[in-house]
């Protein structure tokens, strides 16, 4: 499997990384939850909530490309989140992983997560599968198609999966761009941002 299997599109990207398998530090989880994030308002996907659209500098740096990386960032400030990077060398494109299903190292996903935890609910989240997984914001750029890297990826047989809005974002609010596998209890449930505006009023 190859990174320019990922320089596409983020939309494409997005349905192209559901089943495939996220592996780091004695865990892996299938990936069954994902949205993606176009760029700036002057490149090929203009998306207002992604981090990337007020143009390159900064963290956002690792969104630019090349395709095949991972980027981190904070939620709330406390959350680890991770995207894998899509599209083209100088354009902005990600993905963001929203939930998985723990494959691997179960126990040790149980540890990280802590408390009384399901085992569909130990991947259920951005932030809980990072912490799950053991991924960390000193993860941010690195290459997950090589063997080398404490976080890689494996890509399954391409799959459309249901697409609906994503959750929680206030701005391009109604877009179909969240993907899943149906049938899967990780897949979290759909939340609208109170800061978006009314269904049909957000492109």
């Amino acid at each position: 499997m190859s990174a320019e299997l990922l320089a596409i599109d983020p939309v494409a990207a997005a349905q192209r990384l559901l089943g495939g398998v996220l592996t780091s530090r004695g865990t892996s989880a299938v990936i069954v939850e994902v949205e993606a994030y176009g760029g700036p308002p002057d490149g090929p996907w203009p998306d207002a909530a992604s981090h990337s659209f007020r143009g390159r500098g900064g963290r956002n740096e690792i969104m630019f490309g090349p395709a095949g990386r991972l980027y981190t960032y904070l939620s709330h400030g406390i959350h680890v989140c991770a995207n894998v990077v899509t599209a083209y060398d100088g354009v902005a494109g990600a993905v963001l992983l929203r939930a998985g299903a723990i494959q691997d190292g179960v126990d040790v996903a149980l540890g990280r997560r802590g408390g009384p935890l399901g085992e569909s609910a130990l991947g259920r989240g951005p932030g809980n599968l990072c912490q799950a997984l053991g991924i960390t914001m000193a993860d941010n750029g690195i290459q997950l198609f090589d063997p080398a890297s404490p976080v890689t990826l494996s890509l399954a047989d391409p799959h459309s999966g249901v697409s609906g809005p994503r959750v929680g974002v206030s701005k391009a609010a109604d877009r179909p761009w969240r993907f899943w596998l149906a049938g899967h209890p990780e897949v979290s449930a759909y939340r609208r941002s109170p800061r978006a505006p009314a269904p049909g009023a957000s492109d």
